[in-house]
């Protein structure tokens, strides 16, 4: 799931749980709202849409999926969500049989007329419905992949969809049927390991159709969903209020976890109904200091910590939180990403795409080291591939020939490209983000740049104006994060495949033929040599066309306060607010000592 690179202190906050502020003065009411933050504003709720971090995380306390992940347990676990069970699998592995849970309606909206307003049962033709919009042409979702040549008859549907003047959801798809409204058919096209992993995510969430019909352009301004909580209010560039859906249906918290769970108070309301809070606020904060300073505040639950705040936050021999944090009950919570960093050349530039010995120059004067230490505060590896740690297919031992800081080597590299000190090359555009950490690192791409003969400016956007600009290939230079939709290679080596170009998520617009023919042979493929071996040739190619300036896989370090409850970081699920709680009598009696 794509999210800005050059926030990268910030973005260990994440979507997934961040920092807010709460109003401006507290009520003798007990406080028992949850408070996170994201850095940047959400594109809207319609599924099809969430494509990056922070919409994904919003639409996924809306939205729900036949599947979702585990919460406390690691490895990383699929296990049912709106299906009662996982499917039923044929001999051949490409039927699968899915029953769906009949105590699930969507929440109560104007759109649903048939029944006065109160939400109607959830069946298997939403599921078809919304995999249909997600293959129409029409909503240009960046999406569309994970179904993409997998479901049977579903691109046909897409083709003839292109073909019309208006998409006639009333055409069958062969591979997508339902015998019963609890029963959902579904025929692949071949193997698919990855299935269960991509309907966990929010592109395949039910919608129902009447507030998509009664809605249209404004629907993704108006969810309609069957998830735990729904949006109560949404003030853009300021803040989103979850309430909780009262037609939820009964859910519990999870009783298995991984090894000290237990002891870490992870599963203290283990069978609890959820979610557990009435109210959740994510609070949209671009800045690092004011986030840093309410934390510090207790006016935020969960906070990541800024670079600028890293020595001051941690012991550096231990690796610890300073004594005087710890004493205010702050909790230390560290963790490794699977994620990846990367600086994008647009390959469909004239001048950059065309020249990959002037893609290596650019990249051996990009200085990841230097990087890491001013903008991660050292919690972060150089990336050599796409593929980070804890994935199949990471190899420490790979070292990336044009992934070192080697000036003098990139000015040589410029002369043999025939741009010798950059003559001839017009002022490239780095597209950027627009806070002071972003800024930052621009800056310090520019002043690189420079040194070795190429001029480049910055160009700071909103995340939905940056967003944008990659779906429709107006970026030339950009930096962005891709955090794993699921646990397996395939999701990182996708962002290069070449049918994948924008808007889906290979937004490089890179394409060779033989990488492409190397994932279609590989994605299918069963962990192993064989696989592995695949692998590696599709890594050389990547080192030899540099698509890409390889950055960073992080680690993240994160502080709660000590009433927060049931917090435990997850890579790559999104829809875990239901769990989350506060204790509000700690809350109160904490915040007067801080």
């Amino acid at each position: 799931m794509r999210t800005v690179l050059t926030t990268l202190t910030v973005l260990m906050v994440l979507a997934i749980m961040g920092i807010g502020a709460p109003g401006s003065a507290y009520s003798e009411e007990p406080d028992t709202a949850v408070r996170l933050a994201v850095i940047a504003d959400v594109k809207g709720f319609d599924p099809v849409i969430s494509d990056d971090l922070y919409s994904n995380t919003a639409a996924s306390q809306v939205y729900e999926g036949l599947t979702q992940y585990s919460y406390l347990e690691r490895p990383f676990k699929v296990v049912p969500n709106l299906a009662e069970a996982l499917p039923e699998v044929s001999e051949d592995g490409l039927v699968l049989t899915f029953k769906l849970k009949k105590s699930v309606r969507f929440m109560d909206d104007p759109c649903f007329k048939a029944t006065g307003g109160k939400g109607r049962e959830l069946v298997a033709e939403d599921f078809i419905y919304s995999w249909k919009r997600l293959a129409d042409p029409r909503k240009h979702s960046s999406g569309w992949w994970i179904f993409e040549n997998r479901i049977q008859g579903l691109d046909d549907f897409r083709n003839t969809a292109q073909a019309a003047e208006k998409t006639d959801y009333s055409v069958a798809v062969s591979g997508l049927q339902a015998p019963d409204k609890h029963t959902l058919v579904v025929t692949l096209t071949g193997p698919y390991p990855q299935f269960l992993y991509v309907l966990s995510m929010t592109f395949a969430s039910a919608v129902p159709r009447e507030a998509v019909e009664t809605y249209d352009k404004e629907f993704l301004n108006h969810p309609v969903g069957t998830g735990p909580y729904l949006v109560k209010e949404w003030i853009r560039n300021s803040r989103i209020v979850f309430e909780r859906n009262p037609n939820f249906r009964k859910e519990v918290y999870p009783s298995v976890g991984e090894p000290g769970d237990k002891e870490a108070g992870l599963l203290d309301d283990a069978g609890k109904v959820v979610p557990l809070t009435d109210r959740v606020e994510m609070h949209i904060v671009v800045e690092d200091q004011p986030r840093w300073l309410k934390l510090l505040k207790g006016q935020f639950d969960v906070g990541g910590i800024p670079k600028d705040n890293y020595d001051a936050a941690i012991d550096k021999e231990t690796n610890t939180l300073k004594k005087r944090l710890a004493r205010k009950g702050l909790i230390l919570a560290k963790s490794v990403e699977p994620d990846a960093t990367y600086t994008a050349f647009n390959m469909e530039d004239p001048i950059l795409g065309k020249n990959a010995l002037l893609r290596r120059a650019i990249s051996l004067g990009y200085n990841t080291k230097r990087r890491i230490n001013l903008f991660y505060n050292g919690r972060a590896i150089p990336a050599q591939t796409p593929i980070p740690p804890g994935l199949f297919g990471y190899d420490k031992t790979r070292v990336n020939p044009w992934a070192r800081y080697d000036p003098e080597e990139a000015k040589k590299l410029l002369a043999e490209a025939g741009f010798p000190n950059g003559e001839g090359l017009p002022e490239f555009v780095y597209e950027n983000m627009a806070d002071s950490t972003s800024r930052q690192f621009g800056e310090m791409f520019t002043r690189e740049m420079s040194r070795i003969g190429i001029k480049m400016k910055i160009n700071a956007n909103t995340w939905p104006e940056f967003s944008q600009k990659l779906r429709t290939k107006r970026a030339q230079i950009f930096g962005v994060a891709w955090s794993a939709d699921y646990p397996d290679p395939e999701n990182f080596l996708q962002l290069l495949y070449g049918p994948n170009e924008s808007p889906s998520p290979n937004s490089a617009n890179y394409k060779n033929p033989e990488y492409d023919k190397l994932y279609e042979q590989m994605k299918n493929m069963p962990d192993g040599p064989e696989r592995l071996a695949v692998i590696d040739k599709m890594v050389k190619i990547l080192w030899d066309d540099c698509p890409w300036i390889m950055g960073v896989h992080r680690q993240r370090f994160a502080l709660q306060h000590s009433w927060m409850r049931n917090y435990k970081y997850h890579a790559i699920g999104k829809g875990f607010y239901k769990y989350y709680r506060v204790d509000a009598a700690l809350r109160a009696e904490k915040r007067k000592k801080l």
